[in-house]
């Protein structure tokens, strides 16, 4: 064989493997993309499933069945999960949850309430890891009937101090923690809200509560109550790491103790990052403070049109 049919043997072999290399990579790319499309379309299936539960959940007038939407919404949501990819898929038109990742996207809170017939609430949630394997969801257990010392107390998943949560902070590179800003509903007179602190250990199990809040108390988590005829501004200015929130006070110091009865007072104190911590600060200057607002928490009511965007009440 000449060298000629040798060198034109090998361009014709050349350019089969390159033809069968791009077909290969197409077939695939096809695949995947397939792949991508029906779970795209699973998860929407769940979505409208879980919208229409979710509205039973929070606006059927019956207790029972409020909890019983809320038992049925819980496993539709986890089967959900399942679905591959989940992780990306944002459950918006889901209305009854609030849905945060974390700003380094390795998790999401998912978080909701049901009402009880006397007006208080029952927490629900669950942290989806970011993995690209099988679903690693953490169930969180609302602990806050039992909770003594909650403002002291550091907790796992199994004795969460349930809120719903519509920020979340990220402090640290190496051995970070997480502080998130929630509204917890309390009783018919009053409602609450909580700035948290979630960490992980080195099995990466969730730990809530740590000593970060350089304040007169030094607590592990931070909680304000106040009469829920009046609205709370709980928010975090980036810009400055300065989380600033409205003093609360009595009417009157005849309501002095009675918390049912605080509301804002027209001044404003805050926690700023420093070093790691949060160092507390009185009589903030709002005149310094950037004017854009968080989306506002509506108190949840018994409408057909549900919201739960959160931050102001």
């Amino acid at each position: 064989m000449t060298l000629q049919k040798i060198t034109h043997s090998k361009l014709i072999m050349k350019r089969f493997l390159l033809f069968a290399f791009s077909l290969l990579t197409c077939i695939h790319c096809f695949a995947q993309h397939t792949d991508e499309s029906a779970n795209t379309k699973h998860l929407q299936v769940y979505q409208d499933s879980l919208a229409n539960i979710g509205k039973e959940m929070v606006n059927n007038e019956a207790g029972p069945e409020r909890i019983n939407a809320n038992y049925k919404f819980i496993k539709t949501l986890v089967t959900a999960l399942k679905v591959p990819n989940s992780f990306s898929f944002p459950f918006d038109s889901v209305k009854a949850v609030t849905i945060v990742n974390s700003p380094d996207n390795t998790f999401r809170i998912i978080s909701w309430h049901v009402t009880n017939d006397d007006d208080s609430y029952r927490f629900y949630g669950a942290i989806q890891m970011n993995t690209s394997g099988p679903l690693h969801l953490i169930p969180l257990e609302d602990y806050s009937p039992l909770l003594k010392n909650p403002e002291d107390s550091i907790v796992n998943n199994r004795k969460w101090y349930g809120a719903q949560y519509y920020k979340i902070i990220k402090v640290g590179v190496e051995n970070p923690y997480y502080v998130m800003l929630g509204w917890k509903g309390y009783t018919a007179d009053a409602t609450k809200k909580v700035i948290e602190v979630l960490s992980f250990n080195k099995n990466g199990l969730p730990i809530f509560g740590l000593p970060v809040f350089d304040n007169k108390k030094g607590q592990k988590r931070i909680i304000f109550e106040y009469t829920r005829q009046a609205s709370m501004m709980l928010k975090y200015i980036p810009e400055q790491h300065l989380i600033i929130f409205d003093h609360l006070s009595p009417p009157d110091n005849k309501f002095k103790g009675k918390l049912e009865m605080y509301g804002p007072d027209l001044t404003y104190d805050g926690f700023r990052l420093k070093n790691g911590r949060w160092e507390f600060i009185e009589n903030l200057d709002m005149r310094n403070v950037p004017s854009e607002q968080d989306n506002t928490y509506i108190d949840p009511k018994k409408t057909a049109d549900t919201t739960n965007t959160v931050g102001n009440n």
